[in-house]
């Protein structure tokens, strides 16, 4: 057996703290490592495996496009981007559609169109609220954007313009705003900063506020889109319509790709503003629109709504009988988040893996459950047992 590892690690740069596992293989909720270990992935690539690994949905839509027209430039029309987008604009409160290849292209698209929006309708305002503990990306702009310094410090000065707030407070948005604000750009939840889930009203009053002051409302769905909090986009949740909103990850059934939409009086980009080589491919479309379409189709989000409520209620069946442990069960739908308390969650996803369970550190005192949206009450059951199991090893 080779030393995938050692191999790796002659070549790859360091910029990820793997887990000790060569995954090889994966169908459905399951994969396999280089040792034929079977394990039960509930990370489900960071929430981007949406109908699980292989789904024949989008091998067969990945396999007759790539014997049909792989690639070619946006200065011509191709049918999968377009039966994508119609999919995608119709089935939300949205009307114009941009693809990209990322989350964060998807939300530096939104960021340029939110200040030229300020630029053309706000007297040259560019500055963007956001909120402590986001997360927007990589790239330098979106990296500002996010609200985390342990993002940011090694990589000073940042992009200027973004102003962090304590999440879940109106309070400190109304206080931050100001004639230099063209924008308010949130996660419905946050993902990355823990699973951390706003009040009912929050969004709400963050809408009333943008529509008081003619500042756009960013939706930064690149992780609860397309299903994962039991509605196709998180915004139906707290039940409001955002200005623009990003997507990512879910949308394309693992293949990578980005969009981010917006409402038609704040559709201010125009030729040269803004654009992507491989954005909107139409090998990552056809797979897209194979995965969402299932996702609309079959009616997933509901069916996220029953499984995940069998997920949350079994992880707080076992918190009961752990709570020395376990403080806390927060989320919705299949993003949920286990608390600690401790900073053990390291030790915790070493004890899963060891168990036959893939799950994601997401704080150093909680580990992150984001299973396949089509995750059977099977597996869901198997992954509570394994789960439990782990934590009495420790």
């Amino acid at each position: 057996m080779n030393n995938w590892m050692e191999i790796e690690k002659q070549y790859y740069m360091f910029c990820a703290r793997r887990q000790p596992i060569t995954i090889v293989r994966g169908s459905g909720s399951r994969v396999w490592d280089d040792a034929e270990k079977e394990y039960l992935d509930f990370t489900a690539g960071w929430a981007c495996d949406s109908l699980g690994h292989c789904h024949p949905a989008v091998v067969e839509a990945i396999t007759k496009q790539a014997g049909t027209l792989l690639q070619t430039s946006n200065q011509f029309y191709t049918l999968p981007q377009l039966d994508l987008a119609k999919l995608l604009v119709e089935n939300s409160c949205l009307d114009k559609v941009f693809f990209c290849n990322s989350g964060a292209e998807a939300n530096e698209g939104a960021i340029k169109l939110a200040r030229k929006y300020g630029k053309e309708n706000l007297e040259g305002a560019f500055e963007i609220i956001t909120a402590n503990n986001s997360f927007h990306g990589r790239t330098m702009t979106t990296v500002s954007a996010t609200g985390n310094i342990n993002y940011q410090v090694n990589f000073l000065p940042l992009t200027p313009g973004f102003i962090h707030v304590p999440f879940n407070s109106i309070d400190a948005i109304k206080e931050n705003t100001n004639k230099n604000t063209c924008a308010v750009m949130l996660e419905p939840i946050q993902g990355e900063g823990g699973v951390n889930v706003p009040d009912l009203n929050y969004l709400r009053e963050v809408r009333s506020w943008c529509d008081e002051n003619n500042i756009l409302l960013i939706l930064d769905e690149v992780q609860t889109g397309m299903g994962r909090l039991g509605k196709l986009f998180g915004y139906e949740l707290y039940g409001i319509e955002p200005d623009v909103i990003t997507l990512a990850k879910g949308m394309g059934g693992g293949v990578p790709i980005g969009a981010f939409l917006t409402k038609e009086h704040c559709n201010v980009l125009r030729p040269g503003d803004h654009g992507s080589t491989f954005g909107g491919n139409p090998l990552t479309c056809a797979a897209a629109f194979a995965c969402c379409n299932y996702i609309v189709q079959n009616d997933l989000p509901a069916y996220v709504n029953q499984i995940g409520a069998v997920l949350k209620t079994g992880l707080e069946d076992i918190a009961s009988r752990h709570e020395s442990f376990i403080t806390e069960i927060r989320g919705e739908g299949l993003l949920l988040a286990v608390e600690l308390s401790k900073e053990a969650s390291g030790d915790l996803v070493a004890a899963c893996n060891n168990q036959g369970l893939l799950l994601n550190s997401v704080r150093p005192n909680a580990v992150r459950f984001m299973p396949p949206l089509n995750v059977s009450e099977d597996d869901v059951a198997l992954g509570l047992v394994r789960f439990e199991n782990a934590i009495n090893s420790l």
